[in-house]
């Protein structure tokens, strides 16, 4: 099926956006905004990690949500995708006028919940219509503008920081994501999957194939260390650099910076990577310098610490999601929006304990820097699953992600 580049670009551009509304602006501005709240008296560290756990409850029941609206006959209906994104796009505006924090853990919840159906479904439909004109290889570039989000959602937290005080922080957030929220559900709403032949898969029904096999095994227990090691340098790298650093070093409000600097660059290049060598063998490349940068500022706590948290979380996080989810379509073609529904829900789940631990561990005397040896580990824990996915598997992965 001959397909124009500006087809794809809209594509591209239709995921992009959607990913900003409910991942950059709705889920991790959260990140840089944190330190602000704490210095506002809004909430303090406990309340703020109780409020990332709700908000990865909300994401755990979102994914499980987008289960049911996985088939590609969904998909090419859109069933819940337009809904959940300007939904979500209106709670981060909601949030603009919430001081309440009970108020505030409803909202985090829901947030969660619009943006686990938006990141399974936004991405799987784009990479079904990808893969319908053999350019599955292209795929990962739908998340550039997430990338490009978290660059922005950094200065749009900390520009008009004098200028703003408590819930008002999200104004700027929320004035960007509706606008975006309403061109990716249009963009969105134009892409059509072919219809596959009859079959159950096709009808709606469970697949002949289990979702657990010798091959695809290894890859869930991978992705469950991967979402539990990310998360704390993810929800709590600008937090660290305040209790690690210096007042006036540049990396109090860098860190975000960096981190987002580097998962922009690092996109496309693990794309490609992925495509050239094989997802299997990228994906432990990603792994190894991940659980570097988790571990960084315990081994090497200050600037340098700090620094590399950054650059090496922030360069592989995504690279690691786009790896994962392309190689469990080529290990199970037939039913990859599924399996992609599926592989984050579990990543979801994962993700609650990380600030939930970090939350007990500071309750009980520790520091947050002590707390990023548990994502280390977990980290490992994925790459030693990685190594075990079935290497004859190989050939396939780089068959379905042609260049």
């Amino acid at each position: 099926m001959a397909t124009q580049p500006r087809q794809i670009l809209l594509a591209l551009l239709g995921g992009s956006a959607a990913l900003v509304v409910v991942h950059a602006l709705g889920r991790f501005a959260f990140t840089p905004l944190l330190p602000h709240f704490l210095a506002d008296g809004l909430v303090d560290l406990q309340q703020g990690s109780q409020l990332a756990t709700w908000n990865y409850v909300g994401y755990l029941l979102g994914a499980l949500l987008a289960l049911v609206l996985h088939t590609p006959s969904r998909l090419r209906l859109g069933l819940g995708l337009p809904l959940a994104l300007l939904l979500n796009a209106l709670i981060t505006l909601a949030q603009c006028f919430a001081s309440d924090y009970a108020l505030l853990l409803v909202l985090r919840l829901a947030n969660g919940i619009s943006n686990g159906v938006v990141f399974v479904l936004a991405p799987a439909l784009v990479l079904e219509w990808l893969a319908s004109r053999q350019r599955a290889g292209l795929s990962g570039l739908v998340y550039l503008g997430f990338a490009a989000g978290l660059l922005l959602s950094n200065g749009l937290a900390n520009w008009p920081a004098a200028s703003l005080a408590g819930a008002q922080r999200w104004l700027p957030m929320a004035a960007l994501a509706v606008p975006l929220a309403l061109l990716g559900a249009w963009l969105l709403a134009r892409l059509q999957l072919p219809p596959r032949p009859a079959s159950g898969t096709e009808k709606g029904t469970a697949p002949a194939t289990a979702l657990f096999d010798r091959a695809s095994t290894p890859l869930f227990l991978a992705y469950a260390g991967a979402g539990l090691g990310y998360i704390l340098p993810m929800t709590f790298l600008p937090t660290l650099a305040r209790e690690q650093l210096p007042s006036g070093d540049p990396l109090l409000e860098g860190a975000w910076r960096w981190t987002a600097l580097a998962c922009l660059l690092s996109i496309p290049l693990w794309n490609h990577l992925g495509a050239r060598l094989g997802d299997r063998r990228a994906l432990l490349a990603s792994y190894a310098l991940q659980a570097l940068g988790a571990a960084a500022p315990l081994l090497w706590p200050g600037t340098s610490g700090v620094l590399l948290c950054a650059l090496l979380v922030g360069g592989t996080f995504v690279g690691s999601v786009l790896l994962t989810q392309r190689l469990a379509r080529s290990l199970q073609p037939h039913q990859g929006p599924r399996l992609s529904a599926a592989l984050i829900a579990l990543y979801g789940g994962a993700q609650l304990l990380g600030p939930w631990l970090a939350g007990l561990w500071v309750g009980h005397g520790g520091s947050l820097t002590q707390s990023f040896a548990l994502g280390a580990g977990a980290l490992l824990w994925a790459l030693a699953w990685t190594w075990l996915i079935p290497v004859h598997f190989l050939h396939k992965e780089i068959q379905q992600c042609p260049t």
